[in-house]
Order: C-alpha cells, then sequence, then structure tokens
C-alpha cells in the first residue's frame, strides 16, 4: 500500500488555519489510491487511467483536488510540483514545490487565488507563515512570481492532462 501520511511541512501547514476565508480544506493523509482512481477516472472520463501519477492532499467547496503532480523521477514528494483540478476541468500548476506553495498558502493563496477567481489574497493565518518560514525559508517570492515560475517550468501540464481525457 502506498504511504498515505502527508511530509511534515504539508502535516505542520495542515495545522495552521491556512488563511481567513480561503476555500481550501487540506486532507488529514494523502488520498488512498483507489479514491483517486475512481475521481480521476470520472474526471478524465477515461476508465483506462488511474491518477496514480497525483498525491492529493485537499479539496476546495465546488469539488477541485490539490495535491502532488509525481512528474520529478526520483525525487521526493516534497520536490513535486503542486497541482490544482478544478471540478469543471480547470486545471493549474500552482507552485513548482510545496516550499513555494508553502509560501502561497503564507500569502493567503490557496487554489481560488491561484486560478483567479477571487478578488484578491485572503488574510493569512501568522502560523502558515512561520511554517513556510520554517520549512522553506529561501522560496520566498511574490504569489505572481510562484505562479509563473511554475507555470514557465512546467509548461506541458494542460497537454498531459488533455492526453487522458476522452
Amino acid at each position: 500500500m502506498t504511504e498515505l501520511s502527508l511530509p511534515p511541512m504539508l502535516e505542520d501547514l495542515r495545522k495552521t488555519t491556512g488563511a481567513r476565508d480561503m476555500d481550501f480544506e487540506m486532507y488529514e493523509a494523502f488520498e488512498h489510491p483507489d479514491e483517486t482512481a475512481w475521481w480521476y477516472r470520472l474526471w478524465t472520463g477515461n476508465k483506462e487511467v488511474d491518477g496514480s501519477g497525483f498525491r492529493f492532499f485537499g479539496t476546495e467547496a465546488s469539488g477541485g483536488y490539490t495535491g502532488l503532480w509525481l512528474v520529478r523521477e526520483g525525487r521526493t514528494l516534497t520536490e513535486q510540483p503542486v497541482v490544482f483540478l478544478g471540478s469543471e476541468g480547470e486545471r493549474a500548476v500552482m507552485a513548482a514545490d510545496v516550499g513555494a506553495f508553502l509560501w502561497l498558502v503564507a500569502q493567503g493563496y490557496g487554489p481560488c487565488e491561484a486560478m483567479g477567481w477571487s478578488d484578491g489574497p485572503c488574510e493569512p493565518d501568522p502560523d502558515a507563515l512561520e511554517t513556510a518560514r520554517r520549512y522553506a525559508p529561501d522560496a520566498r517570492r511574490d504569489p505572481e512570481e510562484i505562479l509563473g515560475r511554475a507555470r514557465e517550468e512546467f509548461p506541458d501540464f494542460h497537454e498531459y492532462i488533455d492526453a487522458q481525457c476522452r
């Protein structure tokens, strides 16, 4: 069975409130692969895929998933990009790694803010800021730079998803 425990940096972020009024809830562990396979097949309309290239760890109110895209072969979970797959087919690479994702949340950006669905950032929790400082002191950047770098580094994410959809 796949190890479902969150890495310490995500577990500590989960213990914070993230940001006041942010539409994002973290799971207590990574979603079980059977649940991921069920959802991903439904989401893509493709019964032959299983979503094993992802480890989902959170959701937002409309049912979109946030998780790790396991695209960096041989690298740790925290070195994988953080992606969002929305309930209506939206998708985005939010951060190049978990450290950058910590800084997004610490600055009030969850999936909805990253997708441009809100009027601006939420009010961050000081504990989320402390978590980002502790685990990723060198990853601090403005949210726009974090989002831009991630999308620039992984320009083929949309094509990867499109190739699996039916």
